[in-house]
């Protein structure tokens, strides 16, 4: 029998987490507190698969069987029977910590729970549950059906045995994992925040305008997409929010947010989600 797979979050990171499991053979359950954001989920599923089709990396005549495979639920009751749960809510910390708690009484003793945090210390989320050994990061990249990797974070006390399983579930979903350690920010977002954060301060002193900027990035450096865009990709509010867990984890002043950034997220400027951020959408 395919284990069955528990996601919780509706949203950008939630949605794709759940489309390349179910597009793997998975059962997937997709829980989120409001009716409207599984419908935006479910939705986007829908839009990302048309366009793999399109692109012939997904025979059209799997469609019907991968949407079948994605239910939807309100209730994290819901997380029963799941060999697997992966949490992708907002990147708060008690937000984080009651659904780990919560989740801890309802799943079943045998299953994994996983977070879809990009800074917020596995460690710590662990401790509220009563089975620390079997939590764990899963750090997937966005948009999640297209980049390879998955950042794996194991907390102090995450088991080998809970390592091992996930780097396999990984695998199976065609990621590529890579196992890191429990520090703030882990690997990605120690290295990517801070040249954003960098961006975010050319910008503010004039150095350059945002086109300027990401052009530099883009061609120089040939990245793909400049910093300020990828932060308007990423969201505002979220690179803020791990710039601090970072900031305040680490003690560094060179995590020190800029205070552009804070205004921008002050004004509800948050990028692609809201229609303006460091540039217009």
């Amino acid at each position: 029998m395919t284990d069955r797979i528990a996601v919780i979050g509706a949203g950008q990171m939630g949605n794709g987490i759940a489309h390349v499991f179910a597009q793997a053979g998975f059962p997937v359950t997709m829980i989120d507190v409001a009716e409207g954001a599984l419908g935006r989920g479910r939705g986007t599923i829908e839009k990302n698969l048309d366009r793999q089709i399109e692109k012939g990396t997904v025979p059209a005549s799997e469609r019907g069987a991968i949407l079948e495979r994605v239910s939807t639920h309100t209730s994290l009751h819901a997380v029963t029977g799941a060999a697997l749960v992966v949490e992708a809510a907002s990147e708060n910390r008690d937000l984080k910590f009651k659904i780990f708690a919560e989740v801890d009484r309802l799943a079943d003793q045998s299953a994994v729970l996983a977070t879809n945090t990009s800074s917020i210390s596995i460690t710590e989320i662990a401790a509220r549950t009563s089975r620390p050994q079997a939590v764990i990061g899963m750090h997937f990249m966005n948009p999640v059906p297209v980049m390879k990797l998955v950042e794996i974070i194991r907390g102090l006390a995450t088991s080998d045995e809970t390592t091992r399983r996930v780097m396999e579930w990984s695998k199976a979903v065609g990621k590529t994992p890579v196992e890191v350690n429990d520090f703030p920010g882990f690997v990605a977002n120690r290295i990517l925040m801070p040249m954003i954060n960098e961006a975010v301060y050319c910008l503010m002193e004039g150095v350059g305008s945002a086109e300027a900027i990401d052009t530099v990035m883009r061609l120089g450096m040939n990245h793909p997409l400049g910093p300020l865009a990828l932060a308007d990709l990423i969201g505002l509010d979220t690179c803020l929010a791990i710039l601090e867990v970072m900031h305040e984890g680490l003690g560094d002043p060179k995590y020190r947010p800029a205070p552009l950034l804070r205004k921008y997220v002050a004004a509800g400027w948050l990028g692609r989600k809201s229609g303006r951020g460091f540039h217009a959408y």
